[in-house]
C-alpha cells in the first residue's frame, strides 16, 4: 500500500509539473546606453578654454625647457600649469593629450559656433579636420614623452597645419563672426 501510494504521488506531481505553464526566461540585461555628450559651450568657447591655453603649453615648449619653470609659491593654486603640482615636462604632456581628446568635444551633437549656427558636423570635412586635431595632438604627446624640444618643434608644425586648416575654411572668412561656420 505505501509503495502504491508513493507512486500515486509521483504520478500526481509528474502530471502536475508537465501541465503548468512553463517558468518565464529570465530577463537578458540590456545593454547599457551609449553615453551622449552635451555641449555646454559653444565652438569659440570650447577652444578658448581648452584648445587656445594648452596650445600654448605646447609652444612654450618648442624653445623652452619646461622644467626650468620656476615652480610656483603654492603649486598647488598655480594658475600658469608649467609652475603648478603637475608642471614642466608633464605639463606638455597633459596639454598635448588635452588637444587629442578636444576632438572629441567637436564631434558633440548640438555644438553651436558662436554665431548660434550649428558646427558643420555634417560636412565632409569637419572629421577629417578634427582627426588632423587628434592626431597633432597625438603626435605632441609623442615628443613631450621624449622631453626633446626639436620633436616639440616637429608637433608643434603638426598642430599649426591641423587648426589652419580648420580655421581658413571655417574661420577666417569674409564677414566675421556671421560667416563662420559655413
Amino acid at each position: 500500500m505505501k509503495i502504491r501510494t508513493a507512486i500515486l504521488i509521483l504520478l500526481v506531481c509528474l502530471v502536475s509539473a508537465c501541465t503548468q505553464a512553463p517558468s518565464p526566461e529570465p530577463e537578458k540585461p540590456k545593454a547599457a546606453a551609449a553615453p551622449v555628450g552635451v555641449a555646454n559651450g559653444n565652438l569659440a568657447q570650447v577652444m578658448r578654454s581648452i584648445l587656445f591655453p594648452n596650445s600654448n603649453v605646447i609652444f612654450y615648449a618648442q624653445s623652452n625647457d619646461p622644467d626650468k619653470v620656476k615652480k610656483a609659491k603654492d603649486e598647488s593654486l598655480a594658475t600658469d600649469i608649467l609652475a603648478s603640482t603637475y608642471g614642466g615636462w608633464s605639463a606638455v604632456e597633459n596639454s598635448s593629450l588635452a588637444l587629442s581628446e578636444s576632438a572629441n568635444l567637436l564631434m558633440v551633437p548640438g555644438r553651436k559656433c558662436s554665431n548660434g549656427k550649428d558646427v558643420p558636423m555634417q560636412n565632409e570635412d569637419w572629421p577629417k579636420f578634427v582627426q588632423g586635431l587628434r592626431d597633432a595632438g597625438m603626435a605632441a604627446y609623442k615628443a613631450a614623452q621624449s622631453k626633446s624640444q626639436d620633436k616639440v618643434l616637429e608637433a608643434t608644425d603638426a598642430m599649426t597645419t591641423a587648426c589652419a586648416n580648420c580655421h581658413e575654411k571655417y574661420r577666417d572668412k569674409p564677414g566675421g563672426v556671421e560667416a563662420r561656420c559655413m
